[in-house]
């Protein structure tokens, strides 16, 4: 496959991204990357916090509703949140293993090395300091992924917005009665374009509401999701095209049809916004924790990555609540680095993985997007640290070592999230990030690492032996 000429000059002049093109796994560190204070207020012209308050209001309002319609959220009262644990055997394992399958970049990187003494990096030890935790949003409930957030958020907000304008819903009100609402909602229809997981949970919560469903899926979506959908009443289109084909499609179907909205991964706010309340549900758990980030606990956060929608509102929100104290990586497979590339190349959604060499074809069907969101990539193209990509042989390795260390079973592309703490301190482009940033080894002992699963809940059985199973090439 040819290289198109943009992605052949970032090549010649970034040895990082030449090993994309040459399709090994790397670390790519973000040379956009600025202090808090300096984009804050910018940032806020986009998504303000009270955007993001808004938002957290909105789910606290369904909450009587997710209630009484989905018992699995009895616990939370209402509220879909995810647990968060620390993996101790699961960071053992993956130490131990850490020669066998760290990523090593000994050429100095030019476009990154500018200000950093070499000492200073080399001084950083390999290895998975501080404490590290899953935070599983695999084990969602209604939708079993981090799609939940933000894709279960964004129908809420439609379906609160059409009760109200028609009368049938206040602010004020119980929101158990949206319960009594589908004979209303029928009438509606809501679209989608998705790999999987956001077609679950956009097809899953707009069925239950009484919403007609129209999940247009890529050649990437697995089977078994396209049949679970189909059980709750969706329908499902699908095409031989990839990712975006589907959500052009999905576009324009929605667009001849005055009572059907359509769900925008490129684009959307909401989505985003769905996404983003995670941080302050977060920063709750690690107070009950006793981890309290600040200036001398920082937190470092690894979110695989598609489109862009979910790690980028999360990355968000993070930096919002933090600032400096906390450290966002992406996760990508080596054939679909779609945010890589974008940030990379400052071509946004303009930049595709194929322009690279690269196929974009990959088991991790989550994150098979070959170009990234320009909304995501435009407002996080200075809050995101870096970027991590991983082969697809690996992802089933994680997921095999995780389930015999800690038994708990997420996705594969879940498991792109591991070759972050994995690699941090192995790579020197990682060692680099952390001596630029502060991250002395002291602060690194100190630090929380998060590793962020996106999927898994709602895999059947069968399945899973199937992943138990699979070996594929690096």
């Amino acid at each position: 496959m040819k290289l198109k000429e943009y992605a052949k000059n970032l090549a010649s002049e970034n040895l990082t991204i030449r090993d994309v093109t040459e399709k090994k796994e790397t670390v790519w560190i973000n040379d956009k990357l600025l202090p808090f204070r300096l984009i804050d207020g910018l940032c806020q012209l986009v998504v303000s916090d009270e955007d993001i308050a808004d938002a957290e209001a909105r789910l606290a309002r369904f909450a009587p509703y997710i209630e009484k319609c989905f018992p699995e959220t009895a616990e939370t009262h209402g509220l879909i949140e995810s647990p968060l644990k620390e993996i101790p055997n699961m960071q053992k394992r993956m130490q131990e293993t850490a020669c066998d399958g760290a990523v090593w970049r000994k050429d100095p990187e030019p476009a990154y090395a500018s200000g950093v003494q070499s000492e200073d990096a080399e001084s950083l030890s390999g290895g998975i300091p501080g404490k590290l935790l899953l935070k599983m949003d695999s084990h969602l409930a209604i939708a079993g992924s981090v799609k939940a957030r933000g894709g279960i958020y964004e129908v809420l907000k439609h379906a609160e917005t059409l009760a109200i304008e028609a009368g049938k819903l206040s602010l004020s009100d119980d929101y158990s009665k949206v319960a009594d609402l589908r004979n209303f909602f029928a009438q509606y229809t809501v679209q989608v374009g998705s790999t999987g997981n956001l077609g679950l949970s956009i097809g899953i919560m707009s069925a239950f509401l009484g919403f007609k469903v129209k999940v247009h899926m890529s050649s990437d979506a697995k089977q078994w999701k396209k049949d679970m959908l189909r059980g709750k009443g969706v329908e499902v289109i699908e095409y031989r095209d990839d990712y975006s084909k589907a959500v052009e499609e999905g576009r324009k179907n929605s667009d001849i049809d005055p009572k059907s909205y359509f769900v925008d991964d490129e684009y959307s706010v909401d989505l985003f916004l769905g996404y983003a309340v995670a941080a302050n549900r977060l920063d709750r758990q690690l107070k009950e924790m006793d981890l309290h980030i600040d200036e001398d606990r920082n937190l470092i956060v690894y979110v695989p990555a598609g489109v862009g929608g979910a790690p980028g509102g999360i990355a968000y929100g993070l930096k919002r609540l933090y600032g400096d104290n906390v450290h966002v990586f992406f996760a990508e497979p080596v054939m679909c680095p779609s945010l890589l590339v974008g940030f990379a190349s400052q071509r946004f959604e303009n930049a595709n993985v194929k322009d690279f060499g690269l196929s974009g074809e990959t088991h991790a069907d989550g994150l098979a997007c070959a170009s990234p969101s320009g909304f995501v990539t435009r407002i996080d193209n200075n809050l995101v640290s870096g970027d991590f990509t991983c082969n697809d042989g690996r992802l089933y390795d994680y997921m095999r070592m995780l389930m015999k260390t800690e038994g708990i079973r997420i996705e594969p592309s879940s498991c792109a999230a591991f070759a972050g703490p994995a690699n941090l301190l192995s790579h020197e482009n990682g060692r680099k990030y952390a001596a630029r940033n502060g991250l002395t080894e002291k602060k690194l002992e100190n630090s929380v690492q998060i590793c962020w699963a996106t999927g898994g809940r709602l895999v059947p059985e069968e399945i899973w032996q199937e992943y138990l199973k699979t070996k594929c090439n690096p």
